[in-house]
């Protein structure tokens, strides 16, 4: 592609006649003929590195400073912006030729975009799916390394949706892909918020910062979904100037859900829509997804889909791996597994499942190493509000020293009557958990959720699937 056919006016050049073979900002993929997109990023600044990708081969870099190397720069004011305009227009705008819905909040965002993915496919629209789990094209499966994947992956991703004969996609949009540009020129049919609590806070400055993170996404956006249970997404509804719905499950809204009935194999619901009430069952647990699942069916409302499709569809949809998962047992207790590892999800989930607790509810948790330290002891804190016996294990400690993150989260229980035992080895942790269970009793594995590996001393990675681990924990009772 020539230069000046992939810059489409949003940068000059005087060499716009140069064929480009590839664009990156990866300075290990610059090949002859490459565009590279210089990107200062926390720990390497890709300005430093202009020069030599040009004797390496490049045809061009983009900068944000002048760097001395005449024509073959070009100039910008942003080079993540430009990057994602870039990696748009090399794949020839596949977000033009797809219906693009993003989610996008702290807690929620998988449960919902594969609820929508559910009923999309369920009605006859084919449907990708971006998101922390994984990717996918209809029924085939993608691994993914980031919610939000990065700038050209993203784009080479939909333009193979888009080749593969996708009609929507449906992705989790999070705050790290909003900042730094990843969606390119992306413009999204339908944007929903779920929430905002305490995450990212190592990223991010402060809660004021990743607020406004998350809100760049309703400047794409033709109409935009916000759960006003949340006090974020009231304000974000107040503040938004595009077209705007509700949704709840406490008070009246564009979409709501009332006469609510929580059970261990679902609930039921009566989903509120233009004055009319219409019956919803589904095997979801939680109180928390019947949120989740009345901002899916408003979502696939605005779509266009028929509400008697959308409700025989949530009848069907049988949850999401790592969301409030019920992991088998055959014994007189029950395992569940889910991916809360914040303070509010942790009461989120905590809260919902006592509802059907009949004995103990027993709450396994710990904090990850390198990220938001702030949110440990409050952590501990949510889960003393309902756990009936906390257990103080790892997560995925990476560089840290695993005995140092648990010292942090017991001081949210200081004052706390709730009793904690302390097992730094999550696998002995839950051991140790199905050892003591009772009849009756829920055990909540929180934190690990999809994810079936643990992140070491070093960065490494070893496998580690909770279904797996609770599988030979019950070997080793019999």
């Amino acid at each position: 592609m020539k230069l000046i056919d992939l810059l489409e006016n949003n940068a000059v050049t005087a060499i716009g006649e140069t064929e480009i073979t590839s664009l990156t900002d990866d300075t290990r993929k610059v090949t002859e003929g490459s565009l590279f997109i210089c990107i200062k990023g926390a720990k390497f600044d890709g300005h430093t590195a202009a020069a030599e990708m040009l004797e390496k081969g490049a045809a061009a870099v983009v900068c944000e400073h002048d760097l001395g190397l005449g024509d073959r720069q070009i100039l910008t004011d942003d080079s993540r912006r430009l990057y994602g305009k870039l990696c748009s227009a090399w794949f020839g705008h596949p977000e033009r030729k797809i219906k693009m819905i993003g989610v996008t909040g702290t807690n929620g965002k998988t449960t919902i975009t594969n609820v929508i993915k559910h009923i999309l496919m369920s009605t006859g629209h084919k449907t990708g799916l971006i998101g922390t789990i994984q990717n996918e094209i209809g029924d085939e499966i993608i691994h993914t390394e980031n919610t939000t994947p990065m700038t050209y992956d993203f784009m080479a991703l939909l333009d193979r949706m888009v080749r593969e004969g996708c009609e929507y996609v449906v992705m989790e949009v999070s705050s790290f892909g909003l900042v730094q540009n990843r969606i390119g020129s992306s413009w999204f049919g339908i944007a929903l918020f779920t929430n905002l609590t305490q995450d990212h806070l190592d990223y991010h400055k402060d809660m004021e910062d990743y607020y406004q993170a998350k809100k760049m996404l309703f400047d794409v956006c033709d109409t935009a979904i916000c759960n006003i249970d949340d006090d974020y997404g009231r304000r974000l509804y107040g503040e938004i100037g595009c077209d705007k719905l509700s949704f709840s499950t406490h008070e009246n809204a564009s979409f709501y859900a009332d006469g609510i009935k929580i059970r261990a194999s679902g609930s039921s619901f009566w989903f509120c829509y233009e004055g009319k009430s219409h019956f919803v069952k589904t095997r979801i647990p939680g109180m928390f997804n019947v949120s989740n699942i009345t901002a899916a069916m408003g979502a696939c409302l605005k779509a266009g889909i028929p509400l008697d499709d959308i409700i025989s569809a949530v009848s069907e949809c049988g949850g999401v791996k790592g969301r409030c998962e019920v992991i088998p047992t055959g014994r007189d207790f029950t395992v569940i597994c889910d991916y809360a590892h914040t303070p509010d999800a942790v009461e989120n989930i905590l809260r919902s499942v006592k509802e059907y607790t009949e004995n103990r509810l027993i709450c396994l948790f710990g904090c990850g190493g390198d990220r938001d330290a702030a949110k440990r002891p409050k952590m501990a804190a949510a889960a003393a509000e309902y756990a009936d016996l906390i257990i103080v294990t790892s997560d995925n400690p990476r560089n840290e020293e695993p005995g140092e993150i648990i010292r942090q989260i017991l001081t949210g229980l200081e004052g706390s009557s709730v009793p904690y035992e302390v097992v730094e080895d999550r696998r002995e942790a839950i051991y140790h958990a199905l050892k003591i269970a009772e009849k009756g009793d829920i055990i909540v594995l929180a934190g690990k959720g999809h994810e079936d590996y643990q992140v070491l001393a070093g960065n490494k990675r070893i496998h580690f699937d909770e279904r797996e681990v609770v599988a030979e924990g019950l070997k080793l009772l019999d």
